[in-house]
């Protein structure tokens, strides 16, 4: 392998490196430098940032937009650290989503505080023709950068060779082979990463003699390093956010007095830029053998998206995942939710005091909601890692398609709402990749219908109380029919209400699906266990805080009344205990009762209890409903310390408490009515504060976000109330 300074031959160009290098290590206390990842989709760039950055990573906004950056550190040598940026794929430069309008913005802003030391450009080698289109404009703009020649084995498997020297030679710029998968090529890739760097010596393209006027004067205007950034600012001043108002209006006016026609010039470039990479790859690369026999991937294919057994084979796959959701969690599930009721107990029986209660009736109750349901978080995000990794998820995106457009939407959409499984933020985020604006603001509208990771404790707690434990069919499990059923529920009402909005949103502008299969491979484990850990670290921290700042409110609020009112409940309920010859443990949990239902947050969930009602759903619930708002595993949290509240030391589990709890006329409070009309409430109701902020967002207004809330809202209320009358 030819070191970078071997293939750099223009001394400025090193030096001009180098000195950047020296900034970056100095504003960053040792830190090397700031590396973006950039490649088309599916060119293996994820897994080569896990294999940089391990488990030091994090996922944030980029300033000022909702695009997710994920960055992470790479130790590239003992003494040498990196920030590397995973930016979302593209396939050029010329940008038609919002994600790759924020990587264009970034390479073209210099004075931005996230603008790279260089970049490493992840490739597919067994399509170079295809990747090396992003390069050569990469290049052009004057981009320090490696070639990260990933997938060697595929390409291999193809018969396709790969001369690296010549490579590195037609392109001025150090090329690493690579199988990022596998981890191979890593430790050559950190090493160049960490030795000097110049920018590409040679150009792949040079605007029209006719452009040069306007391009010459953009450069002075903005003083601007090359012709070919220059080019870019006439291309898509419309979308560079760092220009001001004025400087739009200059280039507004520039490109109207060259009649600049940026569509048409745009296909001459990419035209030209084919031509050179021909040229390039006829030097560099041979084909030893051509494909006999139809590829694996394609055979595979003509099943898995057949018209039929590619639907019933993907509803298998989601069958399965909830089936394991439920049998394979239990045991876990069963060991947690014992240890914190153990915890609580053995703190309540040696230690007493105000500060005791608030430890064990409201943060250990309330965060106990929320670790007990870990295992089951980490295997919905286990499969659905497995099913990106795998390649099959691209396929249920296609598959799709063909159902979407029936009813107003398209096959991108289904990401958003796969995703939407997860979390509603992200996936709403995922739709700007869809161009229709019709087609993105339906996507938007109906992704929160979809069941997120936060409902599971929802769904879990109450299907456990009301669904038996049975085995059907000796294999499968009653409760994961259930589950099963409660995501299908969400899944159609987001489609049927798609539907009705394609209806009252009429639009000329059409809309298309073109996407790019992933080859299939094996799961890369690593990847997959990264994912898992990542999700379930969001999952507790992010949850965990609300979770414990609203669990030490509700014990304040359900342990403090009106100044003497609580004194008198208290008297009252003991006097009438003891005319009942009522037990001393009887009388004590008549007085707790008492006292929560005319604390501060009984007297909340008394005003909202007339609404709630007819929903079979008493002040208790009232108040779960509220605070859960903030987050949906929120509910739990705040049943388990509604429940906690008063009550003497205990190993019951949350799920215990609630089917412990009686109605006034001493009957399971939790009936099938009441606990199927929660459900339904849950599955159709607004998700969180987070996911109305996100559509805010993205919508850039509270038009779409109010509509949301008020329109999940009314569904949830008139769904639950007809389920509470059918099947009281």
């Amino acid at each position: 392998m030819t070191s970078g300074e071997d293939m750099i031959t223009d001394p400025a160009g090193v030096a001009g490196s180098v000195e950047r290098l020296e900034v970056a290590a100095g504003r960053t206390g040792g830190l090397l430098a700031r590396i973006a990842l950039v490649g088309n989709p599916n060119s293996g760039k994820s897994s080569l940032f896990n294999q940089l950055t391990g488990l030091n990573q994090k996922v944030g906004n980029f300033p000022g937009v909702t695009v997710d950056r994920k960055t992470g550190i790479s130790q590239l040598t003992p003494q040498l650290r990196a920030e590397i940026i995973d930016l979302p794929g593209t396939y050029s430069l010329y940008p038609k989503s919002l994600d790759e309008k924020v990587i264009t913005s970034l390479f073209y802003d210099h004075t931005s505080p996230q603008y790279p030391d260089f970049v490493v450009v992840t490739v597919d080698a067994s399509n170079l023709r295809r990747n090396l289109l992003l390069f050569t404009q990469l290049a052009d703009l004057g981009l320090p950068a490696i070639l990260a020649l990933n997938m060697m084995d595929t390409a291999e498997q193809h018969g396709i060779q790969i001369d690296i020297a010549a490579l590195q030679q037609e392109l001025g710029v150090p090329v690493v082979p690579l199988n990022a998968r596998k981890g191979v090529g890593i430790a050559a890739l950190k090493i160049l990463m960490s030795q000097t760097l110049g920018a590409p010596t040679m150009g792949f393209y040079k605007p029209e003699e006719d452009l040069v006027p306007m391009v010459r004067q953009i450069r002075d205007y903005f003083n601007l390093h090359n012709d070919y950034l220059a080019l870019h600012y006439a291309h898509q001043y419309r979308h560079l956010a760092f220009l001001s108002p004025d400087e739009r209006a200059y280039l507004e006016e520039l490109t109207t007095k060259y009649d600049f026609k940026p569509t048409v010039r745009q296909a001459q470039e990419t035209i030209a830029r084919y031509a050179r990479v021909n040229e390039i790859l006829l030097n560099c690369v041979t084909v030893t053998r051509t494909e006999q026999n139809e590829p694996y991937s394609n055979r595979l294919d003509k099943v898995l998206t057949h018209r039929v057994w590619g639907y019933g084979i993907f509803f298998g796959i989601l069958f399965l995942m909830f089936q394991a959701v439920f049998a394979w969690a239990s045991y876990p599930m069963e060991l947690i939710d014992q240890g914190v009721a153990w915890i609580n107990s053995l703190i309540q029986t040696n230690f007493s005091g105000p500060l005791i209660n608030l430890l064990t009736e409201g943060v250990l109750a309330g965060l106990g909601g929320v670790l007990i349901f870990i295992p089951q978080i980490a295997l919905l995000f286990a499969f659905i890692a497995v099913l990106e990794e795998t390649g099959y998820m691209a396929r249920v995106t296609f598959m799709m398609d063909r159902i979407m457009r029936r009813f107003g939407l398209n096959g991108k959409s289904i990401v958003p709402l796969i995703s939407g499984v997860a979390c509603a933020v992200p996936a709403i985020m995922s739709a700007r990749t869809i161009e229709n604006r019709k087609d993105r603001l339906i996507t938007i509208f109906v992704t929160p219908l979809m069941s997120c990771s936060a409902r599971i404790p929802v769904y879990t707690v109450l299907i456990g109380l009301v669904v038996p434990d049975e085995a059907v069919l000796g294999i499968f499990n009653l409760r994961g029919f259930a589950l099963m059923g409660l995501y299908l529920l969400g899944f159609f009402a987001a489609i049927f209400s798609a539907w009705a909005m394609k209806l009252l949103m009429r639009t000329t502008e059409r809309s298309y699906f073109i996407m790019e299969f992933p080859v299939y491979r094996w799961p890369r484990w690593k990847n997959v266990g990264i994912t898992i850990l990542e999700k379930v670290k969001t999952f507790v921290f992010q949850a965990g805080k609300v979770i414990l700042a609203i669990s030490i409110i509700l014990w304040v609020l359900a342990t403090y009344g009106p100044p003497g009112r609580l004194e008198q409940v208290e008297t009252q309920a003991r006097a009438i205990a003891a005319t009942q010859r009522l037990t001393p443990d009887e009388t004590e949990a008549r007085v707790a009762s008492e006292r929560l239902e005319n604390s501060y947050a009984g007297i909340f969930g008394h005003v909202l209890e007339p609404a709630i009602r007819p929903l079979g759903f008493d002040w208790k619930i009232g108040i779960s409903l509220i605070t859960s708002f903030a987050a949906r595993e929120v509910f739990v949290g705040t049943m388990s310390t509604i429940y906690s509240v008063g009550q003497d030391a205990d190993e019951l589990t949350v799920q215990q408490k609630l089917a412990a709890e009686k109605d006034i006329y001493g009957q399971p409070f939790f009936t099938p009515a009441r606990s199927f009309s929660l459900l339904v409430f849950y599955v159709f109701a607004m998700q969180c504060m987070s996911t109305l902020a996100a559509t805010y967002r993205e919508t850039k207004g509270w038009k779409w976000p109010m509509l949301q809330l008020i329109y999940m809202t009314g569904l949830a209320y008139v769904s639950s109330w007809l389920v509470y009358s059918l099947m009281s």
